[in-house]
């Protein structure tokens, strides 16, 4: 009888009731949230998933992430490794070449003045950066923080392993990628309240087409000016315009499939399961976690903002050529972002057809949040 007693004592304490705290639960909670929302609601369920159990199973079982140094086998937990993976910046670059692959680079190629709308949503990171180093964070730690106003998850994945600040990469990467899925929400109210109902029933004129050679030199011209002023942005930007050459050259069709399908949804799964791992319950309840996700707010509404003002400029510019909805799709979060922009333009006029066309600034910040990544490593000295 003693030895049953003894045996279900071990069984109880092997289980994970004993060891929990109330930041798992409220953790464990959280995960279940993100769950809904990305189940139930439909907010990018292909990054909410995996993060949100990601979440759960570390919260359940800490080991999950246990380094190899810390085990007493020397044998890590599973998420541990593909953590790696995000920390060496090689995840984040895989996602930039399935993006390339995936996406229709010849609405920027049509409109080059989409760069001007890309590059003006880039104003919440720096505004975010200013603020960050405001609340006390050091001058790296701001910069990986500022980036998320880039609403591009991979991006401050990268700059954050690249600025040594992994500590902070739980409630950056979580708090980027919740602010890519609530994009629907997030930027109506501020683009209606900026603009007028007459400015958002504005139609467009037809994109040009673009010839083959156009949509060919495109990704190797801009990796070649881009990586020759920032080199250090090679790794995103060189792998974003790869994927999009192996889109556009047409001779590599199976290495275009791969990347936009088969290898970006493995990629997909390893990067959010490791982002959701490391939201442990003693890594993510602080007041630093909380300024984070403040911040990372303010980012965002400023770059949707930017991006609208400066379509309000292009659009007095022009002679009232240019929706000024289409700038809020200048903060990089592909396509969702264009999709809003149409949405709105839509609910004004149901005529109107603005995808094609916010999809240039899209591109355009998709690029642009690069190349503010590579500018904090080239302030701070980083190769």
């Amino acid at each position: 009888m003693s030895y049953i007693i003894e045996t279900l004592g071990r069984l109880v304490e092997q289980t994970a009731f004993l060891n929990l705290t109330v930041g798992n639960l409220i953790m464990i909670a959280v995960a279940c949230v993100f769950l809904y929302l990305a189940i139930n609601r439909g907010f990018e369920p292909l990054l909410l998933v995996p993060i949100a159990f990601g979440m759960l199973l570390v919260n359940i079982y800490p080991d999950i992430m246990l380094s190899f140094e810390d085990a007493e086998n020397g044998t890590g937990g599973l998420l541990y490794y593909f953590y790696k993976l995000d920390e060496w910046s090689i995840l984040p670059s895989l996602i930039f070449m399935g993006v390339g692959a995936m996406t229709d680079f010849r609405p920027l190629i049509a409109n080059p003045k989409s760069f001007l709308l890309g590059a003006a949503a880039q104003f919440g990171i720096f505004a975010a950066y200013l603020g960050a180093m405001a609340m006390g964070f050091s001058d790296k730690a701001a910069a990986a923080i500022a980036i998320i106003g880039g609403a591009d998850g991979p991006t401050s994945i990268f700059l954050c392993g690249k600025l040594q600040q992994t500590a902070l990469l739980g409630p950056i990467a979580v708090a980027a990628y919740s602010y890519m899925a609530l994009v629907p929400i997030i930027q109506p109210p501020i683009m209606k309240l900026l603009t007028t109902e007459k400015e958002r029933k504005i139609k467009m004129e037809q994109l040009r087409p673009v010839s083959k050679l156009e949509a060919i030199l495109f990704p190797i011209i801009v990796t070649i000016v881009v990586c020759l002023i920032l080199p250090t942005t090679a790794p995103l930007v060189g792998m974003l315009m790869l994927g999009n050459l192996f889109r556009e050259s047409g001779v590599v069709r199976q290495l275009t499939e791969t990347a936009s399908n088969a290898l970006m949804y493995i990629v997909v799964i390893l990067l959010g399961t490791s982002v959701g791992a490391t939201t442990s319950a003693e890594a993510f309840l602080n007041w630093d976690t909380i300024k984070i996700v403040i911040l990372g707010l303010i980012a965002f509404a400023f770059g949707t903002a930017a991006g609208v003002v400066f379509g309000k400029i292009m659009c007095y510019a022009t002679g009232g050529k240019v929706n000024p909805l289409i700038g809020s799709a200048g903060v990089s979060a592909v396509p969702m972002a264009a999709r809003v922009s149409q949405k709105v333009g839509a609910e004004a006029d149901p005529t109107n057809f603005l995808l094609m066309h916010a999809m240039g600034p899209n591109v355009a910040g998709v690029i642009g949040t690069a190349v503010a990544a590579g500018t904090f490593m080239a302030i701070f000295g980083v190769k």
